[in-house]
């Protein structure tokens, strides 16, 4: 069939992208709390896997694989957001966007801060990518009232003229407040709230909004009626484009991103993980490129493939928010496990000088046994996610809060 009618088996390909990139997900945030680095490896390699003079090809690559995962998960998330505007009204869609954006905020604020921290008192509160989709979510609910078109453009003017701070004096006024960092310039700025309480801006939220817009012009080629055939030719074509894109930009060194790349004196091979090595925090235009292009090639490739991998994928796909929030609850209580496995006492719980409660510099393993852990972690959360997926499509209709989980 040139033309697919049935928006399940469209939506199917979405999912399984999605899936797959939660799933690679985990393997960062399992090294966060459980890598050690090995002996013979400088010990910053464990603090900063993207610095070329500590770093090693594995330990880069295990890092540098988790970037496609925020940046395909955002924009996804505003393709889901076009498709679920053909079956709603404009204030429809509007009113449960900002409803859903707050919740988001303080599912990010409180639930999932204390998955990373496990901390009771709250001391740091932590705002990471489900913040900035939360409060791109609220700026969805309003401009999606507006035409496509402005849609569009207000997207790629985000996304490709952001770095235009990094040439230029563009909003320097702003470097170094709350605000600019909550909008644009942070990179892990903390900010006192009151005495012994903070809050950390991981992800500033305009660049991710840009790339939810997009997404969620994206999502026209999902709509009912369109030719499969077309719609595979256009998913080659923006994707192709953007890594061609990517790679030409990053040549040149002219623009797209702050960290420009250079030959470096351990050889070739880390002059190539140079290349590579973009800037997230905020995510610059080539960062955008490198990941969400391969990402809609995938697209192009997964639509009509159905095996055991896809139907797996699948399964992550369609309850990200269930299983991106038990998979913190999950690694923290394995490194309890491990904390108390290795001796600690209750007088070691609390660290000193780190966020992160029962993690001390000893506890950890080198990269097979973080992957091991992520393996473990990954394949528990299976069964949980396929039961409440089954659960969530039997009482979708009945059960409104299901929407927001």
């Amino acid at each position: 069939m040139n033309q697919l009618t049935d928006s399940r088996s469209r939506i199917q390909s979405i999912d399984i992208l999605r899936g797959l990139v939660m799933v690679i997900m985990a393997i960062d945030h399992v090294r966060d709390f459980f890598y050690k680095a090995d002996l013979g490896k400088a010990a910053d390699a464990a603090m900063d896997p993207t610095n070329m003079e500590t770093t090693y090809p594995a330990l880069f690559f295990t890092r540098w694989i988790t970037h496609f995962c925020a940046p395909i998960f955002v924009f996804l998330a505003g393709t889901s957001i076009y498709l679920m505007s053909q079956r709603k009204s404009k204030a429809a869609i509007s009113s449960f966007l900002i409803k859903r954006g707050f919740w988001l905020v303080f599912v990010e604020l409180i639930i999932i801060t204390f998955g990373w921290t496990f901390n009771p008192f709250f001391n740091l509160f932590i705002m990471q990518v489900i913040w900035a989709i939360g409060v791109s979510m609220i700026l969805m609910g309003i401009l999606v009232l507006l035409p496509y078109k402005i849609i569009f453009a207000i997207g790629l003017l985000i996304v490709a003229g952001h770095n235009l701070t990094d040439i230029s004096s563009v909003g320097s006024g702003l470097r170094g407040t709350v605000l600019g960092d909550l909008l644009y310039f942070s990179n892990f700025s903390i900010y006192k709230l009151w005495d012994g309480h903070y809050f950390l801006i991981v992800y500033a939220f305009l660049p991710w909004t840009g790339v939810m817009l997009l997404g969620y012009c994206f999502g026209k080629l999902y709509q009912q009626g369109v030719d499969a055939i077309w719609r595979r030719k256009m998913l080659l074509r923006i994707g192709g484009g953007l890594v061609i894109l990517f790679v030409i930009l990053r040549f040149s060194n002219l623009y797209g991103d702050p960290l420009p790349w250079s030959s470096q004196p351990r050889g070739s091979v880390y002059t190539f993980l140079s290349f590579l090595n973009l800037n997230k925090y905020p995510p610059s235009l080539l960062f955008l490129c490198m990941t969400i292009g391969p990402g809609i090639l995938f697209l192009a490739f997964i639509e009509k493939i159905q095996n055991g991998f896809t139907r797996i994928m699948n399964v992550y796909g369609r309850v990200p928010m269930l299983y991106y929030i038990l998979h913190f609850y999950i690694i923290h209580l394995l490194l309890v496990v491990e904390f108390y496995r290795q001796g600690h006492g209750a007088n070691e719980i609390i660290p000193k000088g780190a966020p992160f409660y029962f993690k001390t510099p000893d506890l950890g393993f080198g990269l097979l046994g973080v992957y091991a852990i992520w393996i473990f972690v990954v394949a528990i959360l299976y069964p949980v996610c396929k039961k409440y997926d089954k659960y969530k499509t039997a009482h979708a209709k009945e059960k409104w809060w299901l929407s927001y989980i």
